[in-house]
């Protein structure tokens, strides 16, 4: 029985043709199908060249596994999310590698109330039952039908429901930045309805056209070459903020009018001030890697901050524990209990260019006392022979003086004027180190060199 390698901790990815093809896309479908019981499902699609025929395979499996399924053709995983939750559907799967590179594919499943399918809840399942293969027309009662249809129009009614347009008091000009991924048709789509309303927004919009072969790269703003598009319009354009997306539009990412780029920590800072601002005394959730400011924000406007381990999933599992009105994590995915815990990468831009308008302020100005009061040295990604052995180095050296040591996700250590957090990815082969300090950048590049010497010592 061969091992499905594309099976990984939250989702589905891996190389074309090798790792992810027809046959497992139709083996996946059988297997959820199997497992779910689920009567009718939603399937959406990045734009991926491959992305098309892995769905038509995947409707394929879980139509001989007696499911209906709905078609909402190519579209963000968030419309996924939207669809199962609207429709009161029993599942819900998008096809997609998000910023994976352009041979890579995969896949994003997710049950009734748009709950996600990991491995601790049935993606493990899933994947035994693909690697099995034992599947037959009999254990179905009859094949599931298939139908295309179109829930964009509902999922832009509920997008605007997050802002008040009549807070849209002064011109904002944006530029948006789609990385010719799934985000230009919502973006067009927003764009219609502001002008409708007679808003003053202005939208300038940059690598928009959706195109899988990605002639401007993978849209992964997180990497600093995919950030200069962006920033470069913001500037020609004299732009109050630049707003970029990934492949899949579940993360977006702020640029401020100078065309700077905002570290994501930043922004779920900003992001849990304006929801306690609106339910004082609401729980925020955040992951370990960077903390302090998010921490020291929802304490000064009476919040409950609650760390959780970092991945979509975890996030997802602590918000409904807690009831929590938001969580964001540095990655920049931002979750909303009113999207049933769901994270969207459309919802945060559109608060915070209405939060632009309230406070009559650049983002710069909402954010410059948080850089310089807790400053970062961002999420380094270091490939390593012994990823172990070079953790535990970084912990025999500093865990003696640690004043606490977090093992929630990774390692955390704290001192008293700077913090750690170091990690092996869920998803890649590599160490990620987090490094923060309380006003003082020297002492930051400091430790961030130091730890990182270490690593790398054979």
């Amino acid at each position: 029985m061969p091992k499905l390698s594309c099976f990984k901790t939250y989702d589905i990815r891996g190389r074309l043709g090798e790792e992810i093809n027809e046959e497992i896309a139709y083996r996946i479908g059988r297997a959820y199908a199997k497992l779910t019981k689920a009567k009718t499902v939603v399937l959406g699609a990045d734009v991926r060249l491959s992305s098309e025929s892995l769905k038509f395979a995947l409707s394929r499996g879980l139509q001989e596994g007696g499911v209906d399924v709905l078609d909402i053709g190519v579209a963000g995983t968030e419309e996924v999310y939207f669809a199962t939750l609207h429709l009161g559907l029993d599942g819900g799967i998008e096809v997609t590698a998000s910023h994976n590179p352009i041979d890579y594919n995969g896949m994003k499943l997710v049950q009734k109330g748009a709950r996600p399918i990991s491995g601790e809840t049935g993606l493990k399942k899933i994947q035994k039952l693909a690697e099995l293969n034992l599947f037959s027309p009999r254990e179905y009662r009859s094949r599931g039908s298939y139908k295309k249809l179109s829930t964009i129009t509902t999922y832009i009614d509920y997008l605007m429901g997050y802002i008040t347009p009549a807070y849209f008091t002064i011109p904002l000009k944006l530029v948006v930045n789609s990385g010719n991924g799934t985000a230009g048709p919502v973006i067009d789509m927003l764009e219609n309805r502001f002008n409708a309303l007679k808003m003053p927004v202005t939208l300038i919009k940059i690598h928009h056209q959706a195109d899988g072969t990605f002639p401007n790269g993978i849209p992964n703003p997180l990497l600093t070459e995919r950030r200069q598009a962006t920033s470069d319009a913001v500037l020609a354009e004299g732009a109050d903020m630049g707003i970029a997306f990934d492949g899949d539009f579940d993360r977006c990412f702020f640029f401020d009018h100078r065309g700077q780029f905002i570290e994501g920590y930043y922004m779920v800072g900003l992001l849990a001030e304006v929801f306690l601002q609106k339910e004082q005394g609401a729980r925020i959730i955040h992951d370990p890697r960077l903390s302090w400011n998010t921490i020291d924000i929802v304490k000064a406007y009476g919040g409950k901050a609650v760390m959780s381990r970092t991945g979509h999933t975890f996030l997802k599992e602590r918000m409904r524990l807690e009831d929590a009105i938001y969580g964001g994590e540095i990655s920049a995915h931002h979750y909303f209990r009113d999207f049933a815990y769901c994270d969207s990468g459309m919802i945060p831009w559109m608060l915070i260019a209405e939060l632009l308008c309230v406070k009559n302020q650049k983002l710069q100005q909402l954010v410059e006392e948080r850089i310089a009061a807790y400053p970062v040295s961002g999420e380094i990604n270091c490939q390593l022979e012994n990823p172990i052995q070079a953790i535990k180095r970084v912990q025999d050296a500093y865990q003696p003086n640690a004043l606490s040591v977090d093992e929630t996700d990774g390692i955390s250590m704290e001192f008293k004027d700077w913090r750690f957090n170091l990690r092996s990815s869920n998803t890649e082969p590599v160490v990620r180190l987090n490094v923060e300090s309380r006003a003082n950048k020297p002492l930051l590049d400091e430790k961030t060199d130091e730890i990182l010497t270490l690593l790398n010592a054979q």
